[in-house]
């Protein structure tokens, strides 16, 4: 209907922007009276009920935005694989009773792979895979001697075994590359509204084109930051009765948003100085680390709708929030103790005139 229908709705004449729209309604609001059904009488009702917008829709993005959702999701679950087959190579390690993810902080990196490539391809001595480490490493020779030792009777088995985890690593690394192009080429267009959000603490390029991908590159199907929450299911739930409110449990949504905001507020609670970073310790003795970490996803929602929306920049406000909280409560101090009858000589009594006064 989509590739047929719209196009020859809009070719006639008087047709509207938004002549031969495709909307999913909610059934709950679509339930029509009893009796006897027509299809001229209910067509007449859902277009009466859509008018007065009493439908309850669904966002459905247009073909292509769907195709961005395609090509994101798909990065992610291939990113997902490549997690899985390093957990595997992990264990697989284990036990041949190598157990170098004890000196390697990651065990696709750099040096690791030479060193398990090499292992892979009939190399026995320690020696020889160790100098293969990056001179950065800070494992010692020695060490990785020592942790390589089994490989001088490592069965035939394993060697094979290695080497084709490490081709499919490689194989779903290479098609990660490509769909990191693909979606550059087909986000040429909106390249400012990724960078607007890459801006953002906690987020990065991939982070910001998954969320375009979920909710547009202008956010207009939502009008306002707090429809954006729910529809994500990042706002604080409400199941109040007689005036006692028994649950705050976020309502359900966008599963993939809730994914990339829930990483983002993780990420930039670590980030020096922001916004977030304070906030976070904050609210953290109170609320615990998963209620706070919710809290700032939800910041961080309200703040990717503002971004794309308004087409504005982020504006770090972390230390200016910080500085004028100081000078707030050393003014304070000052009007309090000189209540008292104490005599103030602040280092630079221009500014502790500016603050008194």
């Amino acid at each position: 209907m989509e590739r047929y229908w719209k196009p020859i709705l809009q070719k006639r004449e008087g047709a509207r922007p938004k002549s031969g729209t495709l909307h999913l309604a909610q059934a709950q609001s679509n339930r029509g009276p009893r009796g006897r059904k027509r299809d001229f009488l209910d067509a007449e009702r859902l277009v009466k009920r859509l008018v007065a917008r009493e439908l309850t829709l669904s966002f459905v993005p247009d073909a292509e935005q769907r195709l961005w959702r395609t090509v994101t999701r798909r990065k992610y679950q291939l990113t997902r694989d490549r997690a899985r087959l390093q957990n595997q190579l992990e264990a697989l390690l284990e036990e041949a009773h190598i157990k170098l993810s004890s000196l390697v902080s990651d065990l696709l990196g750099a040096s690791a792979r030479r060193m398990l490539k090499a292992l892979a391809e009939g190399e026995t001595n320690p020696t020889a895979l160790a100098a293969l480490a990056d001179e950065r490493l800070r494992a010692t020779p020695e060490q990785l001697c020592d942790v390589l030792g089994a490989c001088t009777d490592l069965k035939p088995v394993y060697r094979r075994l290695l080497k084709m985890a490490l081709e499919q690593v490689q194989f779903l690394e290479q098609h990660i590359g490509q769909l990191d192009q693909e979606m550059a080429s087909l986000l040429s267009q909106h390249a400012d509204a990724v960078q607007r959000l890459a801006e953002v603490p906690g987020l990065g390029v991939d982070s910001a084109q998954q969320i375009i991908a979920e909710v547009g590159p202008t956010a207009a199907t939502f009008p306002s930051e707090k429809c954006l929450s729910s529809w994500v299911g990042a706002c604080p739930g409400n199941e109040e009765s007689a005036g006692v409110n028994y649950s705050h449990r976020s309502p359900k949504g966008n599963r993939h948003m809730r994914r990339i905001l829930n990483q983002a507020a993780n990420a930039a609670v670590k980030h020096k100085g922001s916004i977030f970073e304070i906030v976070y310790r904050r609210s953290v003795p109170r609320l615990g680390h998963n209620q706070t970490i919710g809290a700032i996803a939800h910041r961080h929602c309200r703040l990717i709708w503002l971004i794309l929306h308004q087409a504005v920049r982020y504006e770090e406000r972390g230390p200016a929030v910080t500085k004028q909280s100081k000078q707030r409560r050393t003014t304070r101090m000052i009007r309090q103790l000189r209540r008292l009858g104490y005599r103030i000589e602040a280092p630079n009594p221009r500014r502790s005139q500016a603050l008194v006064q």
